[in-house]
């Protein structure tokens, strides 16, 4: 497995390109926008710079890696001769069903078709081909280069082999893979979320601020961040559509989203990439202030 394909030119788009590339890969990065592309190409140029300066990586490294990295305005000549295709295209149903559609009528017979969604079914996308055997959720953790697990996600149908050589190819990625079963939320955010999600409403109840609650999961659980940073910087849209898709996935009230978070998302307060979450990022990406609305 050489030549690997990836849809999506967004944070974790960017992120699996450059983790792919740096290992060695071929990589064809694919999205429908050019700008989205050289947002992302910019992101993983500046991410391999930081490598540099700390002397992780050398310049010719750097080179190298871009080099490896060819960007694509159209999946049919994005994912022409790869034997992988990695989709991190936003978390939709519907777009991951259309996109696995239209992936399984224009790749390879024998190319595996991941996913790296954080909570939606590996086998409802894989029901979209004519191939589940060889679909399976490729979990990544944000952000890409430096996070270890990649959570793999069988879905009802996929085989053995597909799992073993998903598995063996994310350790030559240096990461640590870690095989789950397809259930909403996975392992990851299964656990997560409900955290996060109590986290605001014990915020929405007036029980502690967005600072207090944080310290005590940052001080007391030894947690690098709080909860509420962490909503913040994986985007609160993110959290919520995660939440949903668990509460449709197991009817069980425990993962509700709290009205505060939907409100939220529905203000446009997304987090960090919004500028506005429970903190206020307009003057710095660290947070250090608290959004006015939080402010006692």
């Amino acid at each position: 497995m050489k030549n690997i394909a990836v849809i999506g030119a967004g944070t974790m788009g960017n992120g699996i390109a450059h983790t792919f590339a740096q290992s060695g890969f071929n990589v064809q990065l694919i999205d429908i926008s050019e700008a989205s592309l050289k947002r992302g190409m910019d992101t993983i140029s500046r991410n391999l710079d930081r490598m540099v300066a700390k002397e992780k990586i050398t310049e010719v490294e750097k080179t190298e890696t871009l080099g490896n990295i060819s960007t694509f305005t159209t999946t049919e000549d994005g994912v022409k001769n790869v034997d992988l295709v990695v989709e991190a295209a936003t978390e939709n149903l519907d777009l991951k069903l259309k996109i696995f559609k239209q992936l399984d009528a224009i790749c390879a017979e024998n190319t595996i078709l991941a996913t790296n969604t954080s909570s939606i079914s590996i086998t409802q996308i894989a029901a979209a081909t004519s191939r589940p055997e060889k679909v399976i959720g490729m979990h990544f953790m944000n952000p890409v280069p430096i996070m270890k697990l990649v959570e793999i996600i069988r879905g009802y149908s996929t085989s053995n082999d597909v799992t073993s050589t998903i598995m063996n190819l994310s350790k030559t990625l240096g990461k640590v893979p870690t095989e789950v079963n397809d259930y909403p939320g996975f392992v990851a955010n299964r656990i997560l979320m409900p955290m996060i999600n109590e986290s605001i409403e014990t915020l929405y109840n007036g029980v502690a601020g967005v600072a207090e609650i944080d310290t005590v999961i940052k001080l007391g659980m030894a947690h690098p961040m709080g909860p509420l940073q962490l909503a913040d910087f994986i985007g609160l849209d993110v959290c919520l559509s995660i939440l949903n898709v668990m509460y449709d996935g197991f009817k069980n009230p425990k993962y509700a989203p709290c009205p505060l978070l939907v409100n939220m998302v529905m203000a446009g307060k997304l987090g960090v990439k919004s500028g506005e979450g429970f903190y206020d990022y307009s003057e710095s990406r660290k947070a250090e202030k608290i959004a006015t609305q939080f402010i006692k």
